[in-house]
């Protein structure tokens, strides 16, 4: 997905680890989305949690945006036209609709319910993202995963994964990315991650192994969901610092709840990131603009999107500026 703001926030961005300690209940601060429409008159809004000024990594995650259930009838659902990325990895995952990818690696496949999509575009891609007919009700995530340096200009990469369900007493779990739950994903990353859908069984509470060494986010996408001693209410985002070894999770309503699990080491490389692309520097952002509007080979051509390229947005005035994770107190 493209981030279509049109004077998207420039961000030089980076964690630090706190040293927090392992607890029984460990601190969970909660971040709040805000509304972003997709474009045009009839835009499909997307909650954007994270980059924010209160978090702008989770691991090397640090892109989230949360649609639906959206009515394509009545939003024109998502036509996200060719556009580029650099220095990251998408990851798309639904929980009903369906999106058409195109990219300029020669991809052509589909994203559904429960089956992982994942783009490479270190060095340079571009794609395109169309809902389909079959669609009526769209609802899922597109999150972003900052590259390493010595990844930053990986070649052009596409996967497909659908992870088996892994059942526990009052939980059903799907793992993405990673290992977790007793579950490994195959799918390559570059940096140590984890991603997983968590479906909640009515007032069930579950307490889950972690690793230590992460920094967790929970996104909750439906249900009322309390994270240790801290309730998350649909749309928000509890974050955990690394130290903690498990996660109890209560669905504190009488519906299945369900979340998005999101996990990785601190990454403490600083970036720039502005509209779709991850440099190090502000002239890497500039460049990559350049090159996309020059139409360069860098991005190369999405074959079987009709309409335009989607031009990127004027750069701000002056130097783009450092943002980070503010200290935790």
């Amino acid at each position: 997905m493209s981030n279509v703001e049109a004077k998207p926030v420039e961000m030089r961005c980076g964690t630090t680890t706190d040293g927090a300690r392992p607890t029984e209940s460990p601190q969970v601060d909660v971040l709040t989305p805000r509304d972003v429409p997709l474009g045009g008159p009839r835009a499909m809004t997307v909650r954007r949690t994270l980059p924010q000024r209160a978090r702008t990594l989770i691991g090397a995650w640090c892109f989230a945006d949360h649609y639906g259930p959206d009515d394509v009838s009545a939003t024109g659902g998502m036509d996200v036209p060719p556009h580029p990325h650099t220095g990251l990895q998408t990851v798309s995952w639904l929980f009903s609709g369906e999106i058409e990818h195109r990219d300029s690696l020669g991809s052509h496949a589909f994203v559904r319910p429960g089956e992982l999509n994942l783009m490479t575009g270190g060095h340079g891609i571009s794609h395109s993202e169309v809902s389909t007919t079959r669609t009526a009700v769209l609802h899922g995530v597109q999150l972003w995963v900052a590259l390493p340096a010595e990844h930053r200009d990986a070649e052009r990469d596409f996967q497909h994964h659908a992870p088996a369900p892994v059942r526990i007493a009052g939980a059903e779990i799907r793992v993405f990315l990673g290992s977790f739950a007793g579950d490994d994903s195959p799918v390559r990353t570059f940096t140590p991650l984890l991603g997983a859908e968590i479906l909640l069984e009515p007032r069930a509470t579950v307490t889950l192994a972690v690793d230590p060494g992460f920094e967790h986010g929970l996104l909750v996408d439906q249900g009322d969901v309390r994270m240790a001693d801290t309730l998350l209410r649909p749309a928000e985002l509890g974050y955990v610092p690394t130290g903690a070894d498990a996660l109890t999770l209560t669905n504190e309503s009488d519906d299945t709840a369900r979340a998005v699990l999101l996990g990785g080491t601190p990454f403490e490389e600083e970036i720039v990131m502005w509209w779709n692309f991850i440099g190090r520097t502000h002239e890497d952002i500039v460049r990559a603009r350049e090159e996309w509007e020059a139409a360069s080979d860098r991005f190369g051509t999405v074959d079987g999107h009709d309409g335009f390229r989607l031009p990127a947005p004027a750069l701000p005035n002056g130097v783009l500026s450092p943002r980070g994770n503010p200290p935790r107190h």
